[in-house]
């Protein structure tokens, strides 16, 4: 037999029907296309995913309270840092005094911690060989070092553990003034089809960094504002938006720092607690569905230092 008696001469033409068999469909361009209806097999062209960030529009009338929350709205302003305690008895509440510490490192310094504190700024009044035990965790460091750590941060009656993380008193961040407002829209989210969505609008304008940030007295930007964010109107969605609340009020959701996305420095960045930006789609990652997102985002809530708990101290 010769080559030619083999081998087709032209790919057969095969009625081409899409899934469903009902009506017939293009087959897709292309090699594959061709293949695929030479093959008899159905040929179904698909349109890419599209990017939904907002919902469709929703009148004043829709828009409702949330239950159990007093306003739709809640404001910041500069909150001053606690005075009148020094760095040394802010401590003093967290840590017991070590006598005989063990010989290994002061993870702060990486000096022994035996010896002396490495640590080389600004005189304190506190001697350099004392060690210390944080309470709850256990772990040490120098006091010398502590302090100094202490004195570098937000200095507002709070410490957490360098090596683990935890958080001792009230820990407040550094966010701009500005203004958080929250209600409920009745379109269900992707992934949460049995409820309504509640819907978060944070708005903080530009200005001036105060003594709390990385460049005093130089203005700041705040690009993308206002920002609108979504939770499920679900048990959970409205627990987490209730911690949401005490971290607004604790200036932990936005600090100011560089940007990853543009990396313009000195403007207004999301502070490690992420949040859901897109509406209708999951295209970037900032949207629904996203079964774990809940726990998620309790969890980073819990690394701040708010929990359920929190909501009973800010009663208090």
């Amino acid at each position: 037999l010769t080559w030619s008696l083999l081998a087709p001469h032209r790919v057969p033409t095969v009625p081409v029907k899409n899934l469903t068999g009902s009506s017939p469909v293009n087959p897709a361009p292309g090699i594959t296309g061709i293949l695929m209806s030479a093959a008899g097999l159905p040929v179904c062209l698909t349109r890419p995913p599209k990017l939904v960030l907002h919902p469709p529009p929703v009148s004043k009338s829709e828009i409702q309270s949330i239950p159990g929350i007093s306003h739709t709205y809640r404001k910041t302003t500069k909150k001053q840092a606690k005075k009148g305690k020094t760095p040394e008895e802010v401590l003093k509440k967290y840590l017991q005094k070590v006598r005989h510490p063990l010989d290994e490192d002061c993870t702060i310094c990486m000096e022994r911690l035996s010896a002396p504190s490495g640590y080389k700024g600004p005189q304190l009044a506190i001697k350099p060989d004392l060690v210390g035990k944080l309470v709850k965790c256990g772990h040490v460091f120098h006091l010398h070092c502590l302090v100094a750590m202490y004195n570098n941060g937000n200095k507002d009656g709070s410490l957490q553990c360098p090596t683990c993380k935890t958080i001792y008193g009230v820990k407040t961040g550094t966010q701009p003034p500005g203004k958080m407002e929250f209600h409920i829209i009745p379109h269900a989210l992707p992934g949460h089809s049995d409820c309504k969505t509640i819907r978060i609008i944070y708005n903080i304008p530009p200005g001036v960094q105060g003594p709390e940030h990385p460049n005093p007295g130089k203005s700041f930007t705040a690009r993308g504002f206002p920002r609108h964010c979504y939770l499920p109107d679900s048990e959970k969605g409205r627990k987490v938006l209730k911690l949401l609340l005490v971290a607004w009020d604790r200036r932990l959701i936005f600090a100011i720092g560089t940007s990853s996305t543009t990396g313009e420095s000195d403007t207004v960045i999301w502070n490690e607690i992420h949040h859901k930006t897109e509406f209708g789609s999951n295209l970037t990652g900032h949207g629904y569905p996203d079964i774990n997102y809940l726990d998620n985002v309790l969890a980073e809530l819990a690394a701040q230092g708010i929990t359920e708990e929190s909501l009973a101290q800010e009663k208090d």
